[in-house]
């Protein structure tokens, strides 16, 4: 008699199946490795937010302590003895007087004006161009303080006008009454307590109308109206 072989519970006979190709040690490094990015990730983000806001309470802050405000700046006299054009052959010659005011109207900011450089314009056409402020005559400007400093704007130049703006001279030229703008650029640094800033661009026009005004200095016209001039950080 032939012996029966005992059958084995659970016992699977049949064609054999593949194996995986990735072993499950493999898929779950693959799914920690995923979970790390993304925790690297957040921490990255919450790192970064972090930094943002405290950056803005710090400016914050500052700002409800020191209040910074804008320099106010004045011309509040010129002088112009000399402007002349016959043509587009001739020397253009000119002689233009500025005084300026200068306002810090800060409590506890100071300023240094390291420089100060003026051009004058008649009409967008550039005439003469000045160092009002250099490293000789630089000051510190206290908090609350006004000072004063000057510009003298001269020389000859030719200068080629169109039919339009030769127009607008004559006009200008009958009233005595020149419209003449003033650009301002400012190397300065500003001082709170100990700390002294690097240096800040800062820029000032001033439109002006200024009268002529004879050798003797006297005009015919009305005086010239102090001005204030529009400054940007």
């Amino acid at each position: 008699m032939t012996d029966k072989q005992p059958q084995l519970n659970g016992a699977y006979y049949g064609p054999s199946i593949p194996a995986s190709n990735n072993p499950p040690h493999q898929k779950h490094s693959h799914r920690r490795g995923r979970k790390c990015c993304c925790c690297l990730f957040k921490t990255l983000c919450c790192l970064l937010v972090s930094i943002i806001l405290i950056i803005g309470v710090a400016i914050l802050v500052f700002w409800l302590v020191v209040q910074p405000r804008s320099i106010k700046f004045h011309v509040t006299d010129a002088k112009l003895t000399q402007f002349n054009y016959t043509d587009n052959s001739t020397p253009f010659s000119y002689n233009l007087v500025l005084n300026f005011t200068a306002r810090n109207p800060n409590k506890k900011l100071n300023y240094y004006y390291d420089g100060v450089e003026g051009h004058a314009f008649y009409d967008g056409v550039r005439l003469a161009s000045t160092d009002v402020i250099t490293w000789r005559n630089s000051f510190r400007q206290h908090a609350k303080s006004t000072d004063n400093m000057s510009g003298v704007f001269s020389g000859r130049r030719v200068v080629v006008l169109n039919h339009d703006e030769v127009s607008d001279f004559r006009k200008d030229e009958r009233k005595r009454v020149f419209d003449i703008d003033v650009r301002l650029n400012f190397n300065i640094r500003f001082r709170l307590g100990d700390f002294i800033g690097g240096t800040t661009k800062m820029k000032a026009k001033c439109e002006l109308e200024v009268p002529l005004s004879t050798t003797k200095g006297t005009t015919t016209v009305t005086a010239f109206q102090p001005t204030e001039c529009h400054v940007e950080f």
